[in-house]
Parts: C-alpha cells; structure tokens; sequence
C-alpha cells in the first residue's frame, strides 16, 4: 500500500490533457472543456499530435512543448501510446496520471505500470471516466455532468454509474469533496485511495460503489483506520450471483463470495448497504448524528398511524423501541392531553403544536433508558409543521450546548407542507426522510454502524490454552499426509489435530477390517452403550450420504455386521472409491444438544474464512451460517454467533437451558489459530459439533490439504498474530519476563501500568502529563492489525505490562516513527534498551529503511539511548524544544 504521490493526483497544481480534440461529441474534447470549464486556478495545457484549439486555448503538439512539467496528466490517447506517454511524463517529473483509455492488453497493461514504476508515478485507470475535485475545481473526467462541491468522498468502480449517481445527487443537493472513477485499477485502488481519504479533512464521509476488490489485506488495513474516523459506506453489486463450488466439504459449499465480503465489511467496520438511495441516505445519518450508546428508541408521533408503522418496521429489521422509565410516563402525563398514547411509540395527538414536541422530546431525551429518537409529524389543518420542525431544532440544539446529545432523526411526511421544515432540517445537520419505514431504516443503519465501531474497538475476553497448542504435532500430521499423496485427512487424523489446539472431540480408533471392528467394538462396549462405526475412505467425504455410517450400535457383532454391509453396498455404488477401514467411536448421548458446524473455507478473493452456523445432514438445505475472518478474539467470535438464527437456539428456550456459549466461542478461536498456522489446510468442516449446557464436541471432521510450496494459499486478509516474535527475557531487578506482540485483550493491563508511571515520563512519551486514557484511545494501543503497525509489550511473570515500544509506518511501508514507554519505577535497569533493540530487529526483518522519533531536547536519557543505538540526533526547524532522532535501518545492528 502506498499514498505516494496521490497529492498530485487528488491536488494537482497543473494539469495535462494528452488527446485533446476538437472535434464534436468526442471523449478529448468533453475532458477539455470540463478541465478548463470548472474554475481549476492552476495552468492547463492540452496536447494534440496535430495542433488545434479549442475555447481560445491553442494545443501543443508534443510533451515537449510544455513549459513546466505538469502535477498530473490526464491521457485520452489508443493503447499502443500510451506506455510510451508515461515514460515521456515521468522523466519530465509529472507523478500521476488519469488514464482514460479503454481496450488494453495484458502486454501493454504491463508496459504501461512498467514505465510509471522508476518515478513511482501513481495511475488512475484505465477504462475510467475520471476524477472530480469540486473543492479546487478539477474536473478531470469526461462526465457530462459536473459534480457539485460538497463534502462527501464518492469512489467508484463503476464509471457508467457516476454520471447517474452525479444527476441523482444534484437534484437533492447533495455535493462531493471527491468523485473518483477507480475504471480497471491497474495501480491505484480501493485500499489506496481509502487510505488517502482516509487522513482527508475535506470529506466526512467515503462512499464506496464495489463490483470486486483486490488486494484484500492492503483494503482492510486501509479500510479499519478509516473506519476509525469517519463512516465507511459500500454498495457492493453481485449479491445473488453464484459463490458456491464443487467443495470437499459442507463449509467449501457453503461459502458464497458475497457472504465473504460481507465478513470482510464486518471487520474492516464498515457499514454495507443495498441501495444508492441507502448509500446517501446512510452518510448523512452517521456522519450528522452523535455516536449511538444503544439501540433503545423512542418515537415521538403527532399521528398514531405512522407510530404504528414505524414500530411495525422497526420489528422487521431487529431493532426494538425503548421502554420508558416511570418518571418519563409521568413527565408526559404533566405535558400531553390524557388521551396521549401511554407508551413507546408516543402519540400526543393531532393537534399538537410546537410546545408540546418540545415538551414530549425533552421528557423522553432525558430518559436514560432512550438511546435514540425518531420524531414525526403528520401535517394537520390545526397545526403547522414547519413551527413543530423549529421547536425540535431548537430542542435539539439546546441539549448539544449541555452536553447531553442524543442521536434524533425526523420524518416529516407530506410533499409541500413539509418541504420547508426539510430544509430547516437539513441546514441544521438532522437527518430528516420521507416515510417512517425509510427513517427507522436509517436509524437500522446507525445501530449497525454503531455496533460495528463498538466491535472495532472491543476488548476481547482471553482463550486459555494457547500456550498447549501441540502445533508440531499437527504439522507432523500434515507432511506425512503430503508426503504419501493425500490431500483429504482421514477422520482419526482430522480430529487429532482438531485436539491439538483444544478442540474437544469424540475418541476414534481405526478398524482396517470388519473382524477388527468387532474387536474394538467389544473393547468399547465394556463401559459405553452403544458404538458408531464410519467408513474410512479418502473419496467419500460425506459419509452419510453414502451409507458409510452407522449409529447406535449395541453388539460388537452387529458392529462387525455394519461394517460389512457398508462394503457391501459402497462396492456395488461407488466402485472406484478407496477403503481404507472404519471409524469406531463410543456414541455420545447427550440429549437436546444442537448440532452445530464449524468450519474454514478459503474464498479465492478474501482468503480463508470460518464458517458457523446450524449443522447436521440439511446444513445447505437450512443455509444458517455467517462468515468471518481469521484470527478470532472471543468478541469476534460471538458477534459470529450472533448473526445465525440458530443463537436464539443456543442461548435457551422454555425448559431446554442455554448451551456453553464461550465454550462454543473458543472453538471458533482456536480454529482460526489452527488456520492461521497452518496454511496447507484448505477447507475444514466440523460437522456436527454438539453444543449444550455442559460444552461442545466435534463428532465428525474432515480436512483438505494442499501443498504449500506448490499451491500457495491466498493471503489471509488479517494478518495473524507474529507469534515468531515472542522472545523471553531476564534483567537484574526486573528478573523474567516475556517480550511478545501486543494484544486486544491487553487493554486492562494498561491501568496499572499507567498507575506507575509519573505524569513526568507521561509528558516526555505523549508531550501532554494526561493523555486521554479512555477505552477507545486504549482500544487504538491495543487493536493493531501488525500490518503497519507493531507494538511490543513487556509482561512480567506476575502478568503485569511494564514497558510498551511500537511502530508505525507511512503507507509506503519504508519509514516508521517509534515510541517507548515503561514502569516509571523500572527505568535504568535495561528494559527500554531491550525493547528497542527488539523493536528494532523487527523493522529490519520487515524491510522497513528507516526508523525515526520525536524527542523533547531536555529528555537526554533517551536523547543518550538514541545515539548508542546508531540514531542519528537532528534539529527540528522552527521547534528549538524537539529533537529528531533518526536510524537508517541499512546500517548494521548496535550491539548490546
């Protein structure tokens, strides 16, 4: 990922058309006039092979011509020329380009990216229509249609659907910081520009139109620090097209492409929508509103019908209106007529008038147990709206300025009679919709944007076991399968590895003839009530289905019996299949458990993907499963859980008590440490993993390998957890500890480690004595996604963090900035020293060029450090109290 040069592209202060054309109705000559057209301040020169002008300007006949080379260049020429154009801007200094042009070819895709690379000149395109910049008047597209200023970020891959999107939005006023056209994405793409907006102080919100992403990794790096600081919102097309293959498995079948974009939107905390219209309608509730604390609300309606219906509809989405408190009953008793509503939604009565919302808003405002509020009005001859629309703003900007904001969106219904309440509504920053289906629609979206931000920024629960992952054994597992040819493990193998990272499974030997079933069987049955037997081939993964399972069995004979019946009747409908022998496995009676499947798939886009959900033998038939990404934390994974409809299940129902939800949650942990460390499996499938009361088991598996080094798996989305950077460590006065990557969960160890840390060292560390110390400014410590950014913590063996150093680099990912902090009463004793050296072989083996910090000059402790480490100390302009300390990562290691 690099924003590199994107300044010159979305900031341009020159700018050159290469094909530009007189000529009527042609592409050169639309991009022409809207570049000259639109205000741009900056020179804009237009090139044309042969001569020309167009709207007084004369064209130059070459690049040559050109006084000063130009920020950014926008290319209309065939194919065939353009990688040669590139080359002749690059040299001249030009760093990016607009490539209009359609119809290249794989070979001259690469000579064009080839020619750009030396000067790392940023492309746009080709087959796009352009880049808009209202804000400085750059239209560099060959739209039709101009895109009004305004202060939404709209990045498209589609660029058909940008002029409509562009005629939509005028009519409804709505404006735009940038309107880019991403057309082919030879260079630049989703990830990069959503990094760059992302840092933009123009736009308050991005709005994405996706058909396929690439580069998943690089999108979710981008795609959560964005999200981080302003609202994310994507329609992505293809929903309903065909996702699911011919797979070894029930989760490889399962899991359709959308369903593992929808788990990477999830992740990346971004709000996905289905309609254009929810697409704007959507940013301008969460970019308007104040951040949601919960999904509580109260809607306050002069007009029952339309409580009704906004209740009605918020039923269907999942939400529920709030309860109100006993003081905000009595509160509307003392304001509303007797024979208001009595309730949620609050009806106070068709003649309401300004007075009376104010009174019914402030009432229900201030119940603690409303999160949220929808206000309507229905337009009467006895009352005016547009005076019931002041009294609400004037209510609502009254409880900003004390400090009380909560989320109110409104729906004043009518086409002329609301019209100027919209208007006042709009310029004063509420959300305001047509319907009140459509408002608590919108209010949907915030409750899910919200639940999306608080799952970003979670503190995760701990998993216990990690430390007795058996990972050698596993991968002893995997070669020896390779090894002999076989890419499907067999059941007994499947579920050893499935117990070497905790996964509680049902014992399995392996019989590999029916006279040893009977053998085993009577073995069993000395202390079980029944056994099953399963056939053992490498060509029947779905056992029931062809009759290669029996259940229930009492007698070691009747075992021996099935056994034989299962050669039998596979001999006669699968011929050519391979029997290796049977299962045999005590039956586990547990009743009114629920059949459960847990699984991993590897999406061809997004990389591997876990799979829960309902099992059994309908699995597809019931389809209730979600995907999501690997690694999990136990939040992650009950926010898994909780999108299947089998958690209503799960969490108990009449006299059937709830199932061990974290027991089921750490199974889906400990999966996704099994697949993020073991990149030759392919698909895995639990199926059924029994869940109740008392835990979870897997009473079947099956696992599919690939090798490696021949068939590299896609990257995971997220990278994983660098366990090859644990290193313990001893130093006199602090004895043992343990130097390892940070942690989510690590968050409520920051409270004792601040605890010993003086409000002197916090103002040499954060240039401030109290830096906020709220959950989320922590959550931004502790929730790093090791892609651009490290943290290493010291952990004493008493569990306590006693000194924390971290990176983070610039997108280009050559230069990172540092920053030490440790135990106040631990200073001097080496620790600092240690953690630096660490951090700093870390960015070596990342291949980072650079490290560098900002040091105050009166803090010579670290000043002195600095220098013994290699870094060089350096002045800072205009700042005579800062140091910059800088370490090229080329020269050798300073020893200890």
């Amino acid at each position: 990922m690099t924003i590199r040069n994107l300044d010159f592209m979305m900031a341009p202060a020159s700018v050159v058309l290469v094909g530009a054309s007189e000529r009527e109705h042609s592409v050169g000559r639309q991009l022409a006039l809207n570049l000259i057209g639109d205000g741009f301040a900056g020179p804009i020169h237009l090139v044309n092979p042969r001569g020309g002008s167009l709207a007084g300007r004369t064209f130059h006949r070459s690049l040559g011509e050109l006084p000063a080379p130009a920020d950014l260049a926008v290319i209309a020429a065939p194919p065939p020329s353009v990688p040669g154009l590139i080359a002749e801007l690059a040299a001249m200094g030009t760093r990016s380009a607009v490539v209009i042009t359609a119809g290249f070819d794989r070979d001259q895709r690469q000579a064009m990216l080839d020619a750009a690379r030396p000067a790392l000149m940023r492309l746009l395109g080709p087959n796009c229509i352009g880049l808009m910049v209202p804000g400085i008047g750059l239209n560099a597209s060959f739209s039709h249609i101009p895109a009004p200023k305004g202060d939404l970020a709209f990045v498209s891959q589609s660029g058909a659907l940008i002029t409509g999107i562009l005629d939509w939005a005028a009519s409804r006023r709505i404006g735009f910081s940038h309107v880019v056209s991403l057309g082919d994405m030879a260079d630049v793409d989703f990830g990069d520009l959503i990094d760059y907006l992302a840092g933009d102080t123009r736009s308050r919100a991005i709005l994405l139109y996706m058909e396929a992403l690439t580069a998943v990794p690089k999108f979710m790096s981008a795609a959560r620090r964005a999200a981080r600081v302003k609202p994310v919102i994507v329609v992505k097309s293809g929903r309903h097209a065909e996702g699911a293959r011919a797979a070894a498995s029930h989760t490889g079948a399962l899991a359709g492409s959308d369903a593992a974009y929808d788990a990477v939107f999830e992740r990346a905390g971004l709000l996905r929508v289905v309609e254009l219209d929810d697409l704007f309608n959507a940013a301008e509730t969460l970019s308007r509103l104040p951040h949601l604390m919960g999904d509580r609300l109260a809607v306050v309606t002069n007009g029952g019908g339309a409580g009704v219906l906004a209740a009605d509809r918020i039923a269907d989405l999942g939400g529920r209106l709030a309860t109100l408190a006993p003081g905000t009953m009595a509160a509307l008793d003392r304001a509303l007529p007797a024979t208001w509503s009595k309730g949620d939604p609050v009806d106070i009565i068709g003649d309401a008038g300004p007075e009376r919302y104010r009174s019914a808003l402030e009432a229900v405002l201030s119940d603690p147990g409303v999160d949220a509020v929808l206000v309507v009005n229905c337009p009467t001859a006895i009352a005016s709206s547009e005076e019931a629309a002041a009294a609400v703003i004037a209510t609502i900007k009254a409880r900003a300025v004390s400090g009380q904001p909560k989320p109110i969106v409104a729906c004043w219904l009518g086409d002329s009679a609301a019209r100027s309440s919209r208007v006042l509504f709009a310029e004063s920053g509420i959300p305001s919709f047509a319907t009140p289906e459509n408002a608590i629609e919108g209010f949907m979206q915030l409750v899910r944007h919200a639940r999306a931000q608080d799952q970003l920024m979670a503190t995760p629960a701990v998993v216990d076991g990690e430390e007795s992952e058996d990972g050698d054994k596993v991968r002893a597992i995997i070669e020896q399968a390779l090894g002999e040819g076989r890419t499907m493990l067999g059941e007994d193998e499947a579920k050893s590895v499935l117990s070497a990272y905790g996964i509680p499974t049902v014992p399995t030997e392996v019989a590999r003839s029916p006279a040893e079933v009977e053998t085993i069987a009577r073995r069993l049955l000395a202390g079980e009530a029944a056994v099953a037997v399963k056939i053992l081939s490498p060509d029947i993964s779905h056992k029931s289905d062809a009759g290669g399972v029996r259940l229930d069995l009492v007698t070691a004979e009747g075992a021996r019996i099935a056994a034989e019946e299962m050669v039998s009747r596979i001999s006669r409908t699968l011929p050519k299949a391979r029997l290796h022998g049977f299962v045999v496995e005590p039956m586990v009676r547990r009743p009114g458990a629920h059949e459960l499947i847990a699984g991993m798939t590897v999406d061809p886009t997004v990389g591997p993907a876990l799979l829960f959900g309902a099992g059994g033998t309908a699995v597809e038939v019931v389809a209730d499963t979600r995907l999501a990404l690997p690694p999990l934390d136990m939040g992650l994974a009950r926010a898994q859980m909780e999108h299947t409809r089998v958690m209503r299940l799960l969490k108990g129902y009449r006299d059937r008590p709830p199932a061990d939800l974290d027991a089921i949650a750490a199974t889906l942990v400990r999966l996704g440490r099994l697949v993020c460390d073991h990149p030759e499996i392919r698909e895995l499938d639990i199926n059924p993993l029994l869940a109740d009361a008392t835990g979870v088991i897997a009473l079947d598996a099956r696992i599919r390998l690939a090798d490696e080094a021949r068939e590299p798996r896609p990257p995971m989305a997220l990278r994983p957890y660098p366990s090859n950077w644990v290193r313990r460590a001893e130093l006199p006065g602090i004895g043992e500890f343990l130097i390892r990557p940070i942690r989510p969960e690590d968050e409520p160890l920051y409270a004792g480690f601040f605890a010993d840390v003086t409000s002197e060292d916090m103002r040499m560390r954060f240039f401030t004595p109290a830096p906020g110390l709220t959950h989320r400014h922590l959550a931004r410590l502790t929730q790093i996604d090791y892609a651009r950014e490290m943290a290493f913590a010291a952990i004493a063996a008493t569990g306590e963090l006693i000194g924390v150093v971290r990176l983070i680099a610039d997108p280009d990912y050559t230069h990172a900035e540092y920053g030490v902090l440790l135990r106040s009463s631990l200073k001097g004793r080496g620790l600092g020293w240690m953690l630096m050296q660490h951090l700093i072989a870390y960015a070596r083996a990342e291949g980072l060029e650079e490290l560098k910090g900002s040091v105050l000059a009166e803090n010579v402790t670290m000043l002195r450090m600095c220098r013994e480490l290699g870094f060089k100390v350096e002045s800072v302009p205009d700042e005579p109290t800062l140091r910059q300390v800088v370490l090229s990562l080329a020269a050798p290691p300073v020893s200890a």
